[in-house]
């Protein structure tokens, strides 16, 4: 009896000890996730430019893939979602920062062929048009970035990344709404029936597709099929690349085998800036961010609130943008690849805090200035193009992946062997420089980004839009960090627009109080038409993760 009723006494024991160590763990997950919204996520997130890409990498991260493996599956996917936006035909620039805050920039953007149109830059365009053609061609480098990520970082099988893409390219799928949309611009729809992209892109009369149309891209499928079997040398120096090359000789292009043999991705250390108490991580030139990162020094002098949206000072606030704005328009000069110019210190001026400053004390509140006074000579053309991947998986590591082709379908190449959209990257160097040379990577506005915030939390963004990244990322963090918008709102919120010759273009829909007011100021108003901005970004603060796509590209986040 005695021994029975030790018997009880202890199993009560245990009993209660079970129950308060059930209610300690109840209260933890409480307080954690009592300050997560309903569109939060706990463990980890993907914000592409489609649902259907942001569910894609989601389910490589449900399989027990890093962030890595997350972003390379999306931007697959994305390689024929929004085939107008990038493609292995083109290159990227990729963060990564892992758990211990480590963090790393992978650029494998496209190069300048050993062999190119010696006379290519009188070829520049002087009015705003797309640079279509073979010569245009830069080393694609997609697939070499691709296989040094994943093998620094990949938990799945290469393989496995390429499945999901793999079946919609062979199988087919309804034309996506925005590329449908997007298509039946009439200046988009002559590009496409126009060129070699009516292969895929069009109807068997000729005319592109509609969204009743399928989607079908039965050739890259196969090759596709091969590199996730082989690898990525079976482009780099197998059969897909042979036929590549075939197919751009026959355009006129320069490329050779001996280009890709001999492409290598880059691995570099981030430059650092310090935003008060915030630091964030930028892609070193010829990346954009150092333009990007420029305006925000000097904004975060003016010590902007939310009280810097009120009345007055809302005119005032964007004013100092827009003047911020002219300035790294005229800096745009500097952004070139060190390996080839200014002994590896191109652009560093341009995150220097005295710097920032002296420029800040040169924007007047009472007026704007003629282009001379901001250093601005012979303006580069503006573009548009290019899509961002934001990950982050359940241990912390994180992918800030912008990617392109550059323009609109890239110079609209499109190779019939391999099915492969070919970039036109080295468009990107018109207005910008005299010379180039092989090798050489050319002047981006990519700009990636990491940010640790002062409260431990993590801000992971970055653009697309070709010359409109730099606004649309810097006016996200700024309406994020000191403007007291929620990410949502940061990214939804109208942009401006300052062009490459310093005229002012407003979004649709933005305050007409303060266009008014800018005016006054004598800034001079433009029309843009193509407001292709897209801000793709993932927020983690107190356990909780907020994914953002832009609903501008019909996108939508994924995570759990």
């Amino acid at each position: 009896m005695a021994k029975y009723k030790a018997c009880q006494t202890g199993c009560c024991i245990l009993f209660i000890v079970i129950c308060a160590v059930a209610l300690v763990v109840l209260c933890i997950a409480t307080f954690l996730g009592a300050d997560c919204s309903s569109e939060s996520f706990r463990h980890a997130a993907v914000a592409a430019d489609s649902q259907l890409c942001s569910e894609i990498g989601k389910r490589m991260l449900l399989q027990g893939g890093s962030a890595v493996d997350g972003a390379i599956a999306a931007l697959l996917c994305t390689s024929v979602v929004n085939p107008q936006s990038m493609g292995i035909g083109g290159g990227s620039i990729v963060i990564v920062r892992n758990k211990t805050g480590n963090v790393k920039v992978y650029n494998f953007r496209e190069t300048v062929p050993k062999l190119f149109k010696p006379s290519l830059l009188n070829d520049c365009p002087t009015t705003f048009r797309l640079s279509t053609g073979s010569q245009w061609i830069g080393v694609p480098g997609e697939l070499r970035g691709y296989e040094a990520l994943h093998r620094e970082y990949g938990r799945l099988p290469w393989a496995k990344l390429f499945e999901p893409t793999i079946k919609l390219a062979r199988e087919g799928f309804p034309t996506p709404p925005y590329l449908a949309y997007f298509m039946r611009n009439k200046f988009v729809k002559e590009h496409v029936e126009k060129s070699s992209l009516c292969e895929v892109l069009c109807n068997k009369n000729k005319t592109i597709l509609s969204n009743k149309d399928t989607l079908q891209f039965s050739k890259l499928a196969d090759t596709l099929e091969t590199i996730a079997e082989k690898g990525a040398d079976a482009f780099y120096t197998g059969r897909i690349g042979h036929d590549l090359i075939q197919d751009i000789k026959a355009a006129g292009g320069t490329l050779t085998m001996e280009d890709l043999k001999s492409y290598k991705e880059q691995v570099v250390s981030p430059w650092t800036v310090s935003l008060g108490p915030h630091q964030m991580y930028i892609a070193p030139p010829p990346a954009g961010g150092a333009l990007m990162a420029f305006i925000l020094r000097i904004m975060k002098g003016f010590s902007l609130t939310s009280d810097s949206l009120v009345g007055e000072n809302k005119i005032q606030m964007y004013h100092r943008y827009i003047e911020a704005a002219k300035f790294a328009n005229g800096q745009k000069k500097h952004i070139r690849d060190p390996a080839f110019f200014g002994n590896g210190k191109v652009a560093d001026h341009l995150i220097d805090p005295s710097f920032a400053d002296r420029i800040r004390r040169m924007i007047s509140s009472l007026r704007t200035h003629n282009d001379s006074y901001y250093s601005n000579i012979k303006p580069p053309s503006d573009n548009f193009g290019t899509t961002h991947v934001s990950v982050l998986d359940k241990d912390e590591l994180v992918v800030s992946a912008t990617s392109t082709i550059n323009q609109l379908f890239g110079g609209a190449v499109y190779s019939p062997r391999t099915g492969i959209i070919l970039n036109n990257e080295l468009a990107d160097f018109c207005g910008r420089v005299d010379s180039i040379s092989a090798g050489e990577r050319p002047p981006s506005s990519m700009t990636p980004v990491i940010l640790e915030k002062s409260s431990g939390g993590i801000l992971v963004m970055g653009g697309s839009g070709g010359s409109m990244i730099t606004s649309s990322v810097a006016l996200s963090l700024i309406n994020r960090l000191w403007l007291g918008m929620s990410l949502k709102a940061s990214i939804d919120a109208r942009i401006i627009f300052v062009d490459s010759k310093n005229v002012v273009n407003f979004e649709p829909e933005f305050d007409e109080s303060v266009k008014e007011g800018l005016r006054a100021l004598g800034h001079q108003v433009g029309n843009w038409k193509y407001f292709l901005n897209v801000v793709n970004a993932l927020e983690k603060e107190n356990g909780c993760i907020e994914a953002v796509s832009d609903r501008r590209k019909l996108g939508m986040a994924a995570g759990y």
